[in-house]
């Protein structure tokens, strides 16, 4: 599986608004194999088509869960035993809850930048399989804030569209300065 090239901010192709999968194939298998193996390498949780130059409506992911606290159990509950492991085809969010919460959110597209993004709290979502399956799922927490994090890379948007043009501006200038001595010494 040959990994994929991710565009990095301020590259516009991950501006572009993805297109939707319409042939569930083995080359659309293939795709996600490759997105899979990209984030893998890349230490992520979630990839969209469109931050490799595919422009295409589809998501890998796998998100940590936290363990549920057992009496027998010893190992801290925070400490991440199980994976939300996710191929996401033509995905959208199809309601979500007034309540909100504030995640740190990252991104592979805006390498070592961090920040506060509040979304809604829970989200519906629809998506296809591989297959060609349609599916409804409910998501909160980690898991959610990816989907819709994702979902928004589909739609040309990324996390630091969603803070105060100071708090974008900043992140934007310690990218640019962190590329340039990242090319400097290469």
């Amino acid at each position: 599986m040959p990994l994929l090239d991710i565009l990095i901010h301020p590259d516009q192709r991950l501006r572009q608004i993805a297109e939707p999968v319409t042939t569930f194939d083995n080359r659309l298998k293939t795709i996600t194999d490759d997105m899979f193996a990209t984030m893998y390498e890349a230490h992520g949780i979630g990839l969209a088509a469109t931050q490799v130059n595919i422009h295409r409506r589809i998501v890998v992911m796998d998100v940590p869960e936290k363990r549920e606290e057992d009496e027998d159990n010893d190992t801290p509950p925070e400490i991440p035993v199980r994976h939300t492991k996710l191929i996401l085809i033509n995905p959208e969010i199809i309601s979500h809850s007034a309540e909100t919460a504030v995640w740190q959110e990252g991104c592979l597209s805006l390498p070592g930048q961090f920040a506060d993004v509040k979304r809604p709290k829970t989200i519906r979502y629809a998506y296809y399989d591989l297959g060609g399956a349609r599916c409804e799922a409910e998501a909160e927490g980690l898991l959610g804030v990816c989907i819709q994090h994702e979902i928004d890379h589909l739609n040309g948007v990324l996390f630091i569209d969603h803070l105060s043009r100071l708090k974008r501006e900043r992140i934007e200038k310690k990218l640019a300065k962190s590329q340039a001595h990242k090319e400097q010494n290469t």
